[in-house]
């Protein structure tokens, strides 16, 4: 705090301490300046803004189940589901099929539709249950 002073005064001050001098506030009467290294200032706003505006990486979290897993068990898949929904992340859905487990596809078509109506108050269908080799897929992202 140096006070009320000269331009020319203030910008001498500035070049003894090898440092800019920096309008703060144009629109006070006087001027407010500051002597800083405006070079640093400058760097740690971009890295303030940067630090604030970071991007959430979109991942497919998967859930698998096969036919005969338990309601208990599902339930507990749906709750860590609904978890990757919240923190903004898509979740596969995938019931696999092994051996004669193949004669029962309609049982985990309704298991995926089940899981769907669980889930439908945080997210939407972005493609809907279908046949992939020996399992059956759907994917869910948030709302």
């Amino acid at each position: 705090m140096l006070g009320a002073m000269p331009t020319a005064e203030a910008l001498e001050l500035a070049r003894q301490a090898d440092l800019d001098l920096v309008e703060v506030a144009a629109d006070e009467r006087p001027p407010v300046c500051r002597i800083m290294d405006y070079g640093k200032f400058k760097y740690e706003q971009k890295k303030k803004q940067t630090k604030n505006t970071k991007q959430h990486q979109v991942q497919i979290k998967e859930i698998r189940l096969r036919p005969k897993t338990g309601d208990h068990d599902i339930e507990f898949k749906v709750k860590q589901a609904r978890a990757f929904l919240t923190d903004r992340d898509k979740v596969k859905v995938n019931v696999m099929f092994k051996g004669r487990e193949m004669a029962h596809v309609d049982r985990g078509r309704q298991m995926i539709l089940d899981i769907i109506v669980m889930l439908e108050d945080i997210a939407k269908v972005e493609k809907t249950p279908s046949m992939e080799g020996r399992s059956m897929t759907a994917v869910l992202t948030p709302k």
